[in-house]
């Protein structure tokens, strides 16, 4: 049995990257008893992690104390002050480099992701396009810790208990008369967004059936999400009444999550819950599809219309003709394969 380790995971954004490693976690710490983690990260996300006891969390501030290259050696020495004894680079990006710099000069071990860019440059470029699935990221994740002495098997991963509705919802949705459908519109590109008029659609129909519960960020988002609970009966706007975790507790008790290549899948993903996938510019291909979602599930642009997608990694470039491209993906299309999950016992939640 292997000595008491905490291994140093840097994985600063962005926010669906990071989310991506909850099963890789929950194995780890299945797996190897004697294993803690610590996780450099951004501070949002800390109620993500909030499952693991053996899990410290360190919020990284780039804004501030730790900007720049004096603020990276100010961040490394409070990482180090952390009873470290290897170091995960989850990232591979310039900050982590450093930070990985300073702590292989002081002779500790560290492996770092391939992630790959050479195979998702070929995917993504206009000519020579080289159309293949890649390493999905969470299987890049797992390989850092097999190379740090820590391989693992996914058969091992367990799903946790369904946690407790949020007390704002009690009284309104804890007795559960309809099934709950999640709806996240928005992603971080316009590239990765349905248009709104279509999944306003989808929306329309589901809520006649099912109690609706929308999922956003930011002021603008939340104004635009208003506008459809106020439009339709039973469609609820969490993105400015429930915090993050709060937000966490209701997607575990969904039947369905509807949403983009985007953080919201990937939490609904990882509660066990379906997702249905919405891909634009990006493709199911390069890797980054929620936690166990069949093929059925990821619903894409026609590449025989559209045979340059995917376009860029994370959905920033949209090619000239390809404005309407989402347009090609009908809002029944959507609907049918949600009707299908909704129907079937085996997904809904007692």
């Amino acid at each position: 049995m292997k000595k008491n380790e905490n291994i140093l995971v840097i994985r600063f954004s962005s926010l669906g990257d990071i989310v991506i490693l909850v099963p890789l976690l929950r194995v780890l710490f299945k797996t190897y008893p004697n294993l803690n983690l610590t996780i450099a990260t951004n501070k949002k996300l800390k109620p993500v992690f909030s499952e693991f006891k053996r899990l410290k969390f360190f919020s990284v501030d780039f804004n501030n104390k730790h900007k720049g290259l004096i603020g990276l050696w100010h961040l490394f020495k409070e990482l180090k002050l952390l009873d470290i004894n290897r170091v995960a680079d989850l990232h591979a990006v310039i900050r982590s480099y450093i930070i990985g710099g300073f702590f292989k000069l002081s002779f500790f071990k560290l492996k770092r992701i391939n992630k790959g860019r050479i195979e998702k440059k070929a995917l993504v470029r206009k000519k020579n396009k080289v159309f293949r699935p890649l390493t999905p990221t969470l299987y890049r994740y797992s390989d850092v810790f097999g190379k740090l002495g820590y391989p693992v098997d996914f058969v091992n991963h367990d799903f946790p208990d369904k946690l407790s509705m949020p007390e704002k919802l009690i009284g309104k949705y804890d007795h559960k008369e309809k099934p709950f459908v999640g709806i996240a519109p928005f992603a971080a590109h316009i590239g990765k967004i349905y248009p709104l008029d279509l999944m306003q659609k989808v929306v329309g129909y589901l809520e006649k059936k099912y109690n609706i519960f929308l999922f956003g960020f930011g002021k603008e988002q939340t104004s635009k999400l208003n506008l459809w609970e106020n439009a339709f009966l039973n469609v609820y706007n969490c993105s400015d009444r429930l915090n993050l975790y709060d937000q966490i507790k209701l997607i575990s008790n969904l039947n369905l999550m509807i949403s983009m290549d985007s953080f919201n899948g990937h939490l609904a993903a990882n509660a066990g819950i379906p997702v249905i996938t919405i891909w634009g510019m990006t493709h199911p291909f390069l890797g980054f599809s929620p936690f166990l979602q069949p093929d059925l599930n990821q619903i894409v642009i026609d590449r025989n219309k559209f045979n340059l997608i995917p376009t860029s990694v994370y959905g920033k470039k949209i090619p000239k003709g390809y404005e309407n491209a989402f347009r090609t993906i009908s809002p029944l299309t959507i609907l049918e394969r949600a009707n299908k999950i909704l129907s079937t016992k085996h997904h809904q939640n007692q």
